[in-house]
Parts: C-alpha cells; structure tokens; sequence
C-alpha cells in the first residue's frame, strides 16, 4: 500500500493528526531531505531521498509505504508522478501548502490570487494581463530576485511579498517594489505577486 501525505510547509506543529499518526504507525517512511530532517524527532529512521526519480528504487517490493511531500501533495505534488510511473497511490493524506500558510501570515484572503508554480515550470507572463493577482512557488532558477527582474521586463509594476524559510524559526518575509533585488536566502520561497499597471 502507497500512501502519499503532505507535512506541511516544515515545522512540525502544522502536521495534521492523521500525518502525525501515520508517519508512527508505517513500516517505511520515505521523504526529501529538507521533509525528513524536519521531522527526525517523530520518526528518526525515514529513508531520505534527494531527487523525484529515486522515489520508484525505495518503494519497489516494499510494503505499507508512506510518501512524505512538502505541502500539500496534490498542489503541484510528487503524486502525479507516481501515478505516472503506473504506481498505484491508495490514498493521499492533505497537508497544509505553503500558499495556504503564507496567506495565513500575511492576514491575506487568498480566494482572488491565481495559485501558480514557477518550481521547474515556465509561466507565460501575459496571464497577468488578465488576473493581476498571483501566489507562486518559487525555486533555485525561478527566485524571487529573477522573478521580480522578469516582471519588469514584461512591462508590470506593483510589488513582492516573499515569504523564504516559512514556518521555520528563522522564517523571513519580505516586501520589495517590482524590479528591486529580493533577498533571496533560500533557494524554495513563496511570493505574492500584485499587480498595479502593466503596458
């Protein structure tokens, strides 16, 4: 049985009860690197991996296995790749996403902002045009500096708010004018974007 099940944005007091219970009661727990160090005082044996692709070695010919994701993990997810790979996922567990939090944070009622991805993904810049409003994932080639850069280029004006390092004690949040240089201390990082006048 394959489980999938999101921890949250890191710290462990945001894991659900049923997470919590599950991450006990598995024979195998298997989560990325930054997932399993957070939450080595639950379970101190999770198997770590580093990249998506070694996902399918650790669960092959194993039993009652539970894949722990960052967030929520049908949000831009590691359960749709497994479902790729023909691994039949039995159920999945929600977790609290990073968007979900950030908006939290910034007392923000999230229901009017598109909730992208720039995480591994290209985005078209022109959807802005449409929806001014935009929460989005962020990663090591996607930051918060070259996203604040690319929307400038494309002739936008507004501002960033950016969240690195969420939930942890060291979490830091930032508000930048669109075309500053954002922090960027963390390679993973949630922004709000807002739009004020594009060309």
């Amino acid at each position: 049985m394959i489980v999938v099940a999101g921890v949250g944005p890191g710290n462990p007091k945001l894991l659900t009860v049923q997470v919590k219970e599950a991450i006990e009661s598995f024979d195998h727990v298997i989560a990325f690197g930054r997932v399993s160090q957070s939450l080595v005082s639950i379970r101190p044996d999770i198997t770590e991996v580093t990249r998506v692709s070694d996902l399918e070695d650790k669960i092959k010919g194993k039993d009652q296995v539970l894949v722990l994701a960052s967030g929520d993990p049908l949000f831009y997810g590691v359960t749709k790749y497994l479902m790729s790979l023909g691994i039949q996922v039995e159920e999945v567990y929600p977790g609290i996403s990073s968007l979900q939090y950030f908006a939290s944070r910034l007392k923000k009622p999230w229901n009017d902002y598109r909730l992208i991805s720039l995480h591994g993904r290209d985005f078209n810049f022109k959807e802005f045009e449409k929806n001014p409003l935009a929460i989005s994932l962020l990663d090591k080639d996607h930051s918060p500096s070259w996203l604040s850069n690319e929307l400038k280029i494309h002739g936008f004006s507004g501002k960033l708010i950016v969240g690195y390092r969420l939930s942890y004690d060291d979490e830091l949040i930032e508000e930048i004018e669109i075309g500053q240089e954002a922090s960027d201390i963390d390679a993973l990082a949630v922004a709000v974007i807002e739009i004020e006048m594009a060309k």
